[in-house]
Parts: structure tokens; C-alpha cells; sequence
């Protein structure tokens, strides 16, 4: 349909036109780009019920994009795309109850739409309500429940999920322990750039847990964690460099790998360069910064054992 024939429509009370309409305006494609035209359409079709048009809608209430943000106004339109059954709305519509965005934080209108997002085989959902049912939050804690939800998502290849799906057969959380499948998802996340997964793998290849045991595949997904800015996996890489694990010894690099977890409050990490100014390894000895480092990574510890102990 041309776009004079898709105003003419939209002028005449056509929803389905209104909302073409409105993402015409919203993307510029075929008339100049007008957020608040497409504002305008999206609500003439919105009100008559368009589901799509109540959805677009609420994203642009939440973007402040043509309109006012208003994540009250957001939250509306999102019921009542949601209420119609579209999935995205349902997903969008729980994230809001959970964090308590626009809406009175409730955790079981939250796992409600979640699992009406989930039901349709919104992997998002399926991780969100996966996460409910570990914790316990808004619905009995059940963590075969969860291992149930993960899984979905995980072979839908949610990264979050394929992630927190190896944590559980890490562990035995709703699950048989078996390192191999955790390997197996780990890797899953790792390979789509998610960096705990690729720390957690690296400590797999270590430590030899399902799969062989690896220490230049260990640096190689440390590498890939710590160039993401991932704390842990950047001291776990500078102590590989530091003892010359899987990787030709070099003090320097671990210097290197130190300094950006411990600038990030790794108390370990501080613990570690705190030696290595003391002992001269890979950076001119400096008793000074050593003396500061040591004392960062004490007050760490303290922090760490305080908030341990008053959870």
C-alpha cells in the first residue's frame, strides 16, 4: 500500500493502517521521520484496541521517544497489549512489577505475566521466571522449577539462561551434578560473548571437571572474561602469567592483569600486586605501593567478611 493510500485509511479510523502508519513515521520510510506523528497513530490505533499499536506505544512512553517519558502511561499500554495476549508486553509488563518500575513492586504479578510470556516461548520470560522460582520470589522456591525454565530458554539460546542452566549442573541445584553439561552450556554462553560463563569454563579447563583438564584453554576463555573488564577472570589470568600456567611466565602481564581487578576491588588481586611491588616482579620494587595494596585488599577482606556476616 502507498502511503497515500495508507493515510487515507488511517484518516478514515483504519487501525491496522493507523499503526503501518505510525511505524512509518516512527522509522521514516516514506515520509520524514516524526516521532510524535508516530506517537499521535499509534495511539488513534491503540485506542481501537490494536495490540501491536498498545505495545509500540508503551515502548515509546518508556523512551521518552515522541512523547513525555511516563513509565505510568508505559505500564497501561503494556497491560492492555499484554491482557490481549501478546508476549512482549506480557515479558515487558513483569520486568516492571519485578523491579518496581511505574508500578508497586510485586513479585507475583511479576512471575503471573512471566509465565504467560513463558507459556508462549518468550526465552526472556522463561529466564526471568527461572530466576522467581530459585529465589523464591513471588512464587515457592523450586529449583527443578527453575532448572525447567532455564532449560527452555537455554536451548532457545538464551545466554543468561544457557549460563545460569551450567551453574546448576555445577552445582546439583534441581539437578543430577554433572560437570559435563555444565561445560557444555557454559560454553554455549561463552561463545556468544558472556563473560562469567567464559570465566566459569576457564576454571572448568583448569581444573579438568568435565572436559580435559587444559591450561592454554583456560587462558585462552580468562583472556576473553578479562578484556570484558570481568574482575575475577583478570586475576585469574595474572596468576596463569604469574606462575607461567598454560602461558609462557611473564611478571609484567601479570602486573598488568593485577592492577585492572584489583583497580576494581579485587582483594586478592590487590593482595597479589601488594607482592608483587614488594618483591620487584614485573614492575620496579616500590615497598610504598605495596604497602598500598596490601592495606586496599585488608580493607576489602574487612568489607567482605562484614557484609557476610550482617546479610
Amino acid at each position: 500500500m502507498k502511503i497515500e493510500e495508507l493515510m487515507k485509511a488511517a484518516e478514515q479510523g483504519d487501525a491496522y493502517a493507523q499503526f503501518n502508519l505510525a511505524l512509518c513515521y516512527e522509522k521514516g520510510k516514506g515520509v520524514e521521520k516524526d516521532l510524535a506523528k508516530a506517537v499521535e497513530w499509534y495511539t488513534k490505533a491503540a485506542e481501537q484496541g490494536d495490540a501491536d499499536a498498545q505495545f509500540y506505544l508503551a515502548g515509546c512512553y518508556y523512551g521518552g521517544e515522541g512523547v513525555e517519558q511516563d513509565f505510568g502511561k508505559e505500564v497501561y499500554w503494556c497491560t492492555k497489549a499484554a491482557e490481549q495476549g501478546c508476549a512482549d508486553a506480557q515479558f515487558n509488563l513483569a520486568v516492571h512489577y519485578d523491579n518496581g518500575e511505574g508500578v508497586e513492586q510485586d513479585f507475583e504479578k511479576a512471575v503471573y505475566w512471566y509465565t504467560k510470556a513463558a507459556e508462549q516461548g518468550h526465552a526472556g520470560a522463561q529466564n526471568n521466571l527461572a530466576d522467581l522460582y530459585y529465589y523464591g520470589e513471588g512464587v515457592e522456591q523450586d529449583y527443578i522449577k527453575a532448572v525447567e525454565w532455564y532449560t527452555k530458554a537455554a536451548e532457545q539460546g538464551d545466554a543468561y539462561a544457557q549460563f545460569n542452566l551450567a551453574v546448576h549442573y555445577d552445582k546439583g541445584e534441581g539437578v543430577e551434578q554433572d560437570y559435563e553439561k555444565a561445560v557444555y552450556w557454559y560454553t554455549k554462553a561463552a561463545e556468544q560473548g558472556f563473560a562469567r560463563a567464559q570465566n566459569c569454563l576457564a576454571v572448568r579447563y583448569y581444573k579438568g571437571e568435565g572436559v580435559e583438564q587444559d591450561c592454554e584453554k583456560a587462558v585462552y576463555w580468562y583472556t576473553k572474561a578479562a578484556e570484558q573488564g570481568y574482575a575475577d577472570a583478570q586475576f585469574n589470568l595474572a596468576v596463569h602469567y604469574d606462575k607461567g600456567e598454560g602461558v609462557e611466565q611473564d611478571y609484567e602481564k601479570a602486573v598488568y592483569w593485577y592492577t585492572k581487578a584489583a583497580e576494581q576491588g579485587h582483594a586478592d588481586a590487590q593482595n597479589n600486586l601488594g607482592v608483587c611491588y614488594e618483591n620487584g616482579n614485573g614492575v620496579e620494587q616500590d615497598y610504598e605501593k605495596a604497602d598500598y595494596w596490601y592495606a586496599k585488599a585488608d580493607e576489602n577482606e574487612e568489607d567482605f567478611y562484614y557484609h557476610l556476616n550482617n546479610r
